[in-house]
């Protein structure tokens, strides 16, 4: 019977499996090169595709569409998908999916049957670089979409007829991010701008309670640091810190009106907040600590310095951030969501499910978080 050697296996010798803890010379050759192609980037240093695209639209693309629509109105943009639309994009950004690339939005009168000649009509007129990067790649240059249709896609609702409570519930913050974030280069349409500006930032009770529901994640697990290592798990306090300084990094940006960016991203996000400075060394030391006391000490100082930004916002009564015993615990962060729920004053949002939050907030799978129609499924948690 023949023998079907596993994906990835090629990379160990055929007659000798490596030491423990050795990486196969093959192996190491790969990953060696990886990181030679592509020097690490400079942050203060990103790539420029935000702007390489809008000089591509005005100088190339724009010309070509008045050419073949006349005077149609249409907006053009980059937003959606890409590291340079949230401005994270560098040197190995520019192995896939990058370049000079545009969205084109025409109204619900435009004929969907023009956008694949238009689309056929402008790519056989591009030229083959532009300010020396290829105009044809992994993903067409040039997008053209119908705007009704393309907001439904993306979001699932259209926020021109207004946004519903569901929907700033279900719809996850990178997709909300994909929509506010890039730039508008032209907006003839004059719908564009009003689409972002609606989804700009959750409304205020909304965000409060987002706000505990976050507060809530951490008070349900700041126990288990200590409780893990008591019982010789030393991996699992270790995998409890981890997601306590995530929950942490997504407080902050709730804090500082910030949609969190999917996994990738969200150190880079945390890293522009006024909090970076003030939290980051207290994570670093939490994240490395070699027992459970260093741990839990670095962790009561993430939590009272997290506590002081949140009194500092006077969203809610002043809550005395300082370490205090609860149940032979260093700290208590369920007075944070007391608090918080009890500044809730719409109807509506106290009628909740109490501690369920955003989506974001109790899936955790990247084909639900990247998907509008996956992520409304959860929709049927919010109705009341």
């Amino acid at each position: 019977m023949r023998t079907i050697k596993p994906i990835g296996m090629d990379i160990f010798s055929a007659n000798k499996a490596p030491r423990r803890g050795k990486v196969p010379t093959r192996l190491q050759g790969i990953l060696r090169n990886r990181w030679n192609n592509v020097s690490m980037s400079d942050p203060t240093q990103p790539t420029h595709g935000l702007r390489l695209s809008r000089d591509f639209y005005f100088e190339i693309v724009r010309p070509l569409i008045h050419q073949f629509v006349d005077t149609r109105p249409h907006s053009a943009a980059l937003i959606g998908f890409g590291s340079e639309v949230l401005g994270y994009d560098d040197a190995r950004s520019t192995d896939h999916n990058w370049g000079p690339r545009v969205r084109i939005f025409f109204d619900d009168e435009a004929k969907k049957t023009s956008f694949d000649e238009l689309r056929a009509q402008i790519a056989q007129r591009l030229p083959q670089k532009f300010s020396g990067y290829p105009t044809a790649f992994d993903v067409d240059s040039v997008e053209v979409f119908d705007l009704t249709e393309y907001v439904d896609m993306t979001l699932g609702f259209d926020p021109r007829k207004g946004v519903k409570l569901r929907d700033w519930l279900s719809t996850p913050s990178q997709l909300l991010l994909e929509v506010t974030e890039g730039e508008v280069f032209h907006d003839g349409l004059r719908q564009l701008e009003g689409i972002r500006f609606a989804l700009e930032w959750y409304p205020h009770d909304i965000w409060l309670y987002l706000i505990a529901c976050q507060w809530k994640r951490i008070s349900q697990e700041e126990a288990f640091v200590a409780r893990t290592f008591e019982v010789g798990d030393e991996i699992g306090s270790r995998l409890v810190i981890a997601r306590l300084v995530r929950d942490l990094t997504r407080l902050c940006l709730l804090f500082e009106r910030k949609y969190a960016p999917y996994t990738k991203w969200l150190g880079s996000a945390f890293r522009k907040l006024s909090s970076y400075d003030v939290l980051a060394p207290h994570f670093e030391k939490a994240l490395s600590a070699k027992t459970h006391e260093d741990r839990e000490i670095a962790l009561t100082k993430c939590y009272e310095s997290a506590g002081q930004i949140h009194n500092e916002l006077k969203v809610t009564e002043a809550v005395d951030p300082s370490p205090r015993i609860r149940h032979r615990r260093p700290f208590d962060a369920e007075r944070f969501v007391e608090a918080t729920m009890e500044a809730v004053t719409d109807e509506q949002v106290l009628s909740l499910p109490r501690h369920v939050g955003s989506v974001d907030q109790f899936v955790d799978s990247t084909d639900v978080l990247s998907s509008a129609l996956r992520a409304r499924l959860v929709s049927a948690f919010y109705e009341t």
